[in-house]
Protein backbone atom coordinates (compact mmCIF):
# COMPACT_ATOMS: atom_id res chain seq x y z
CA UNK A 1 0.00 0.00 0.00
CA UNK A 2 1.38 3.42 -0.70
CA UNK A 3 2.43 5.95 1.58
CA UNK A 4 -0.13 8.47 0.56
CA UNK A 5 -3.93 7.10 -0.31
CA UNK A 6 -3.83 9.49 -3.99
CA UNK A 7 -0.72 7.52 -5.11
CA UNK A 8 -2.58 4.49 -4.97
CA UNK A 9 -4.06 3.18 -8.56
CA UNK A 10 -7.33 3.33 -7.90
CA UNK A 11 -7.23 6.62 -6.91
CA UNK A 12 -5.96 7.93 -9.84
CA UNK A 13 -8.50 6.47 -12.35
CA UNK A 14 -11.16 8.91 -13.76
CA UNK A 15 -13.97 6.72 -13.07
CA UNK A 16 -13.31 5.66 -9.63
CA UNK A 17 -14.42 9.68 -9.17
CA UNK A 18 -18.05 10.44 -8.64
CA UNK A 19 -19.49 13.27 -11.60
CA UNK A 20 -22.64 15.27 -10.09
CA UNK A 21 -25.21 17.73 -11.65
CA UNK A 22 -23.37 19.97 -9.51
CA UNK A 23 -21.11 22.33 -10.43
CA UNK A 24 -18.38 24.98 -8.87
CA UNK A 25 -20.17 27.26 -11.35
CA UNK A 26 -23.49 26.24 -9.53
CA UNK A 27 -22.08 26.36 -5.99
CA UNK A 28 -20.49 29.77 -6.62
CA UNK A 29 -23.75 31.05 -7.95
CA UNK A 30 -25.65 30.09 -5.35
CA UNK A 31 -22.79 31.67 -2.77
CA UNK A 32 -23.38 35.07 -4.80
CA UNK A 33 -26.69 34.88 -4.09
CA UNK A 34 -26.66 34.00 -0.28
CA UNK A 35 -24.25 36.81 0.01
CA UNK A 36 -26.62 39.14 -1.89
CA UNK A 37 -29.90 38.43 0.09
CA UNK A 38 -27.67 38.30 3.49
CA UNK A 39 -25.33 41.18 3.51
CA UNK A 40 -21.66 41.11 4.37
CA UNK A 41 -22.63 41.92 8.48
CA UNK A 42 -25.15 38.80 8.56
CA UNK A 43 -23.31 36.49 6.56
CA UNK A 44 -21.04 34.90 8.95
CA UNK A 45 -21.81 35.05 12.39
CA UNK A 46 -18.83 36.50 14.38
CA UNK A 47 -17.59 33.46 15.76
CA UNK A 48 -17.54 31.93 12.76
CA UNK A 49 -15.18 34.63 10.88
CA UNK A 50 -12.05 32.04 11.49
CA UNK A 51 -13.58 29.40 9.53
CA UNK A 52 -15.12 30.78 7.10
CA UNK A 53 -13.84 34.45 6.83
CA UNK A 54 -15.79 37.32 7.04
CA UNK A 55 -18.19 38.52 3.52
CA UNK A 56 -17.13 35.51 2.26
CA UNK A 57 -20.43 32.74 1.07
CA UNK A 58 -19.99 29.38 3.11
CA UNK A 59 -17.45 27.19 1.87
CA UNK A 60 -17.46 24.23 3.64
CA UNK A 61 -16.70 20.68 3.45
CA UNK A 62 -17.94 17.13 4.51
CA UNK A 63 -16.91 13.59 4.75
CA UNK A 64 -18.59 11.36 2.36
CA UNK A 65 -20.32 8.54 4.14
CA UNK A 66 -16.85 5.85 3.18
CA UNK A 67 -16.16 3.26 6.27
CA UNK A 68 -15.07 0.34 6.20
CA UNK A 69 -15.83 -2.31 3.21
CA UNK A 70 -17.68 1.04 1.71
CA UNK A 71 -14.86 2.60 1.66
CA UNK A 72 -12.93 3.29 -1.88
CA UNK A 73 -10.58 0.62 -3.09
CA UNK A 74 -11.97 -1.82 -0.12
CA UNK A 75 -9.39 0.09 2.30
CA UNK A 76 -10.05 1.01 5.89
CA UNK A 77 -12.05 3.89 7.16
CA UNK A 78 -9.40 5.78 7.78
CA UNK A 79 -7.74 5.99 4.71
CA UNK A 80 -11.34 6.65 3.44
CA UNK A 81 -11.87 9.50 5.69
CA UNK A 82 -8.16 10.50 4.21
CA UNK A 83 -9.65 11.19 1.07
CA UNK A 84 -12.68 12.75 1.75
CA UNK A 85 -10.84 15.56 4.05
CA UNK A 86 -8.02 16.04 1.11
CA UNK A 87 -10.78 16.34 -1.13
CA UNK A 88 -12.43 19.12 0.69
CA UNK A 89 -9.38 21.21 1.45
CA UNK A 90 -8.16 20.78 -2.47
CA UNK A 91 -11.77 22.06 -3.15
CA UNK A 92 -11.45 25.24 -0.95
CA UNK A 93 -13.35 24.10 2.02
CA UNK A 94 -12.66 26.37 5.13
CA UNK A 95 -14.05 23.96 7.80
CA UNK A 96 -14.97 20.26 7.38
CA UNK A 97 -16.93 17.64 9.21
CA UNK A 98 -17.93 14.26 10.00
CA UNK A 99 -21.24 13.54 8.13
CA UNK A 100 -24.02 12.92 10.18
CA UNK A 101 -24.81 9.67 8.51
CA UNK A 102 -21.58 8.47 9.38
CA UNK A 103 -21.40 9.76 13.21
CA UNK A 104 -24.97 7.88 13.48
CA UNK A 105 -23.55 5.15 12.14
CA UNK A 106 -21.22 4.79 14.61
CA UNK A 107 -23.01 4.69 17.81
CA UNK A 108 -25.64 2.06 16.41
CA UNK A 109 -22.79 0.18 15.89
CA UNK A 110 -20.88 1.03 18.99
CA UNK A 111 -17.88 2.57 16.76
CA UNK A 112 -17.51 5.88 18.36
CA UNK A 113 -14.12 5.75 18.72
CA UNK A 114 -13.29 5.86 15.04
CA UNK A 115 -14.60 9.64 15.14
CA UNK A 116 -11.50 11.19 17.22
CA UNK A 117 -8.59 10.04 14.59
CA UNK A 118 -10.90 11.84 11.72
CA UNK A 119 -10.87 15.12 13.73
CA UNK A 120 -7.31 14.90 14.44
CA UNK A 121 -6.66 14.53 10.19
CA UNK A 122 -8.87 17.36 9.57
CA UNK A 123 -6.83 19.13 12.35
CA UNK A 124 -3.83 18.97 10.92
CA UNK A 125 -4.94 20.41 7.37
CA UNK A 126 -5.15 23.63 9.59
CA UNK A 127 -9.34 23.74 9.10
CA UNK A 128 -11.46 24.24 11.58
CA UNK A 129 -13.16 20.12 12.60
CA UNK A 130 -16.92 19.32 13.14
CA UNK A 131 -19.65 16.58 13.36
CA UNK A 132 -22.65 16.30 12.35
CA UNK A 133 -25.42 14.02 13.85
CA UNK A 134 -29.46 13.23 13.75
CA UNK A 135 -29.26 10.90 17.17
CA UNK A 136 -29.02 13.70 19.54
CA UNK A 137 -27.02 10.29 21.65
CA UNK A 138 -24.08 11.36 19.06
CA UNK A 139 -23.35 15.19 20.95
CA UNK A 140 -24.29 13.88 24.54
CA UNK A 141 -20.98 11.29 23.14
CA UNK A 142 -18.84 13.85 21.94
CA UNK A 143 -19.62 16.19 24.96
CA UNK A 144 -17.71 14.21 26.81
CA UNK A 145 -15.28 12.58 24.60
CA UNK A 146 -14.35 14.56 21.21
CA UNK A 147 -12.54 17.52 20.65
CA UNK A 148 -14.11 19.54 17.93
CA UNK A 149 -14.73 23.04 17.02
CA UNK A 150 -18.57 22.89 16.56
CA UNK A 151 -21.74 21.16 15.33
CA UNK A 152 -23.83 20.56 12.70
CA UNK A 153 -27.41 19.47 14.69
CA UNK A 154 -30.21 17.90 12.25
CA UNK A 155 -33.67 18.70 14.05
CA UNK A 156 -34.74 15.26 12.65
CA UNK A 157 -33.63 11.94 13.66
CA UNK A 158 -35.41 10.78 10.07
CA UNK A 159 -33.98 7.25 9.63
CA UNK A 160 -32.70 4.04 10.97
CA UNK A 161 -28.34 4.08 10.22
CA UNK A 162 -27.41 1.14 11.80
CA UNK A 163 -27.12 -1.22 8.74
CA UNK A 164 -25.57 1.72 6.02
CA UNK A 165 -24.64 5.43 7.19
CA UNK A 166 -25.55 7.18 3.80
CA UNK A 167 -29.28 7.73 2.83
CA UNK A 168 -30.40 5.81 0.14
CA UNK A 169 -33.53 6.17 -1.75
CA UNK A 170 -36.49 4.01 -0.80
CA UNK A 171 -35.71 3.96 2.68
CA UNK A 172 -38.49 4.34 5.04
CA UNK A 173 -38.15 8.14 7.16
CA UNK A 174 -39.70 10.17 9.40
CA UNK A 175 -40.47 13.93 10.49
CA UNK A 176 -41.32 13.67 14.06
CA UNK A 177 -42.06 17.06 15.90
CA UNK A 178 -40.72 15.18 19.67
CA UNK A 179 -37.03 14.71 17.66
CA UNK A 180 -37.28 18.75 16.58
CA UNK A 181 -37.59 19.59 20.35
CA UNK A 182 -35.71 16.92 21.77
CA UNK A 183 -32.82 18.02 19.66
CA UNK A 184 -33.46 21.89 20.58
CA UNK A 185 -33.40 20.75 24.21
CA UNK A 186 -29.73 19.16 24.15
CA UNK A 187 -28.32 22.22 22.15
CA UNK A 188 -29.17 24.35 25.27
CA UNK A 189 -26.73 22.29 27.18
CA UNK A 190 -24.21 22.20 24.30
CA UNK A 191 -20.61 24.08 24.90
CA UNK A 192 -19.64 24.25 21.30
CA UNK A 193 -21.03 26.50 18.25
CA UNK A 194 -24.13 24.72 16.83
CA UNK A 195 -25.44 24.52 12.99
CA UNK A 196 -28.80 24.03 13.08
CA UNK A 197 -30.08 22.25 9.82
CA UNK A 198 -32.67 20.19 8.38
CA UNK A 199 -34.86 22.67 9.80
CA UNK A 200 -37.86 22.37 7.47
CA UNK A 201 -37.56 18.84 7.69
CA UNK A 202 -36.55 18.14 3.82
CA UNK A 203 -39.06 20.43 2.52
CA UNK A 204 -42.11 19.13 4.96
CA UNK A 205 -42.39 22.16 7.34
CA UNK A 206 -43.97 25.41 6.13
CA UNK A 207 -40.91 27.53 5.67
CA UNK A 208 -41.86 30.80 8.26
CA UNK A 209 -43.17 28.36 11.14
CA UNK A 210 -39.59 26.32 10.36
CA UNK A 211 -37.54 29.20 10.40
CA UNK A 212 -39.20 30.67 13.52
CA UNK A 213 -39.12 27.82 15.31
CA UNK A 214 -35.03 27.99 14.54
CA UNK A 215 -35.14 31.31 15.51
CA UNK A 216 -36.12 31.04 19.21
CA UNK A 217 -34.12 28.21 19.59
CA UNK A 218 -30.12 29.58 18.14
CA UNK A 219 -27.70 30.96 20.86
CA UNK A 220 -25.45 33.98 19.91
CA UNK A 221 -22.54 32.56 17.65
CA UNK A 222 -25.49 29.66 16.41
CA UNK A 223 -26.05 29.05 12.57
CA UNK A 224 -28.75 27.90 10.53
CA UNK A 225 -28.45 25.05 7.28
CA UNK A 226 -31.42 25.68 4.58
CA UNK A 227 -31.29 23.71 1.58
CA UNK A 228 -32.60 25.52 -1.75
CA UNK A 229 -33.56 23.86 -4.53
CA UNK A 230 -33.62 27.52 -6.94
CA UNK A 231 -35.24 25.36 -10.24
CA UNK A 232 -38.46 25.40 -8.05
CA UNK A 233 -38.63 29.36 -7.30
CA UNK A 234 -35.34 31.23 -8.07
CA UNK A 235 -36.17 33.52 -4.96
CA UNK A 236 -36.30 30.98 -2.98
CA UNK A 237 -33.10 31.62 -1.44
CA UNK A 238 -34.10 35.46 -0.71
CA UNK A 239 -37.51 34.64 0.57
CA UNK A 240 -36.06 32.00 2.85
CA UNK A 241 -33.46 34.84 4.65
CA UNK A 242 -35.92 37.19 4.95
CA UNK A 243 -38.07 35.01 6.93
CA UNK A 244 -35.17 34.32 9.08
CA UNK A 245 -34.67 38.08 9.52
CA UNK A 246 -38.03 38.51 10.30
CA UNK A 247 -38.53 36.04 12.98
CA UNK A 248 -35.22 36.87 14.61
CA UNK A 249 -36.23 40.31 15.07
CA UNK A 250 -39.42 38.94 16.83
CA UNK A 251 -37.13 36.65 19.06
CA UNK A 252 -35.29 38.90 20.10
CA UNK A 253 -37.96 41.89 20.98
Amino acid sequence: MSERWMDEPWAKSEEFWYSGKVTRRTLLGLGATAAGALGATMLVPAPWWHAFGQAKPYKIGTLQPLSGAAAAGGKTALVGVEMAVDRAVGAGARACFVHGGVTDHALANNRLDELPPAIDYIRKTGLPAGIAGHDPGVFRWAEEHLDCDFYMCSYYNSAHRDQHAEHRSGMPEWFRPEDRQAMVELIRTIRRPVIHYKVLAAGRNDPAEGLGFAARHLRPGDAVCVGAHTGDKPGMLAEDVQLLREALTRASA
